[in-house]
């Protein structure tokens, strides 16, 4: 990953505590940022990705309108430990009160967040998805499928123009028939390396689910640009002999990738975002609110919930059979299976994995781009349900059943482990977003 390039900026009168405070942030951000030659407060400045005040005075109050002509974010990090100084409480209240928003961490982990956010931000100019698809909503279940806002062009124009990045598209039925060329002993290879952990799958299930991996790597790896791939693997399944769960997982492994269940490109642009600035696990799953009753029960083909206490504020989630695509270095508890949803080929494969239990928070962006909705909760339990679409799911608690579901964007949300809404709060300021709770 790239890092952020930070231009510190000394108010007139530089003096050695501005250049110690320098120095330190360069040793204390060294993995996350670059801290390029220092500059005065008004000067011209190169290309950057964001400024820092090592140092504020109370010339602050006197050199508004230098300031407000700042174009890029704006960090205070006035403390030894990368932090805001306490003292620059007052300054900060100051330059929101003329309209001027900085961000000011008050912890060394807050602030190599931002850098990365920024650097996130600045990959996402010149990034690419790569998506593999035909004719999606045409395939199976296309009274689901043709509802989806990700399929549409709208929806492509909108990151591009908000973020940069750009969504390539490929065949899927191309991919599928490139995989089915791939050798057996190609696949062996990649096993020999790889120790999965399976139960109850053939080995021509194995392979299958090898050797798609294998043909997307080759895809991506035409094109350094591709940070993330996608493919619509349940509504146009019959272009494969298999799912591409394994193959997502492995290319975490490899290269951090980030992966698009269903062709989900709002999903893969809200995880690059979250996961790469916060660096935490994350996945995208389905919810389904306890609220929902029947709606959501006869969808995953079980009778009821399971018994809990406040059960309005409670979700199930799953997605696939179980909790959904995790990879390994995230989950508590890793196996691969035979697949469980009828829409798949019979030969499939999917990851029956855990997040450990505890503090969990949900994130999605929202259509137009302009916000991302935000919820903190807890991770109580798992729930099993044989022979059912939902053969172990996650049972969250949320904050307000209700007012979740009067705010929800999709059927699809990210779930990343801990209670990360302050730091969102932060990252969501450098994309010049507006953070909704729920």
């Amino acid at each position: 990953m790239t890092k952020a390039r930070l231009i510190p900026l000394f108010f007139p009168g530089r003096d050695s505590a501005f250049d110690a405070q320098v120095a330190a942030l360069r040793n204390l951000l060294a993995d996350e940022a670059e801290v390029l030659e220092p500059a005065a407060l008004g000067s011209a400045l190169p290309a950057t990705d964001a400024v820092v005040f090592p140092q504020v005075l109370g010339d602050a109050y006197k050199l508004v309108p230098q300031i407000r002509d700042i174009a890029v974010p704006m960090l205070i990090m006035t403390s030894e430990f990368g932090t805001v100084s306490m003292w620059d409480w007052e300054i900060g209240a100051y330059l929101r009160s003329e309209g001027i928003e900085t961000l000011a961490p008050y912890s060394l982990e807050q602030a190599r967040r931002i850098c990365r956010a920024l650097a996130v931000k600045s990959e996402l100019r010149n990034a690419k998805f790569l998506v593999f698809q035909d004719n999606p909503g045409e395939g199976f279940q296309a009274s689901i499928f043709k509802r989806f806002y990700w399929w549409e062009d709208e929806c492509s124009a909108r990151m591009r123009d908000k973020f940069g990045i750009t969504i390539m598209r490929k065949s899927f039925r191309e991919l599928g028939e490139a995989a089915k060329q791939v050798s057996d002993k190609d696949a062996e290879a990649v096993l020999k390396n790889r120790n999965v952990a399976v139960s109850g799958l053939s080995s021509r299930s194995l392979y299958s689910a090898v050797k798609l991996y294998l043909a997307v790597k080759r895809e991506i790896e035409q094109d350094e640009a591709i940070h993330g791939a996608g493919i619509n693997c349940l509504n146009e399944s019959h272009f494969s002999d298999t799912t591409p769960c394994l193959a997502w997982n492995l290319l975490y492994e490899d290269k951090k990738l980030i992966w698009g269940c269903e062709a989900d490109t709002m999903s893969m642009l809200s995880k690059y975002i979250l996961h790469k600035s916060l660096d935490v696990p994350i996945m995208m799953t389905n919810l389904y609110p306890f609220l929902m009753g029947q709606a959501a029960l006869k969808h995953e083909k079980i009778e009821k919930f399971p018994d809990v206490a406040n059960p309005q504020n409670c979700l199930l989630m799953a997605h696939c059979g179980y909790l959904g695509v995790l990879p390994r270095p995230f989950a508590a508890e890793w196996t691969l299976k035979p697949k469980v949803l009828a829409i798949v080929d019979e030969n499939s494969a999917v990851i029956d994995a855990r997040l450990p239990e505890g503090e969990i928070t949900l994130g999605k962006l929202h259509p137009r781009m302009d916000k991302i909705s935000v919820a903190q909760g807890r991770l109580e339990s798992y729930a099993q349900y044989p022979g059912s679409d939902c053969r172990n799911g996650a049972v969250i608690r949320v904050k307000d059943g209700h007012r979740l579901m009067n705010s929800l964007t999709s059927h699809h949300y990210l779930l990343m482990t801990g209670h990360q809404q302050a730091d969102i709060h932060f990252i969501a300021k450098i994309f010049e977003l507006e953070v909704e709770v729920i």
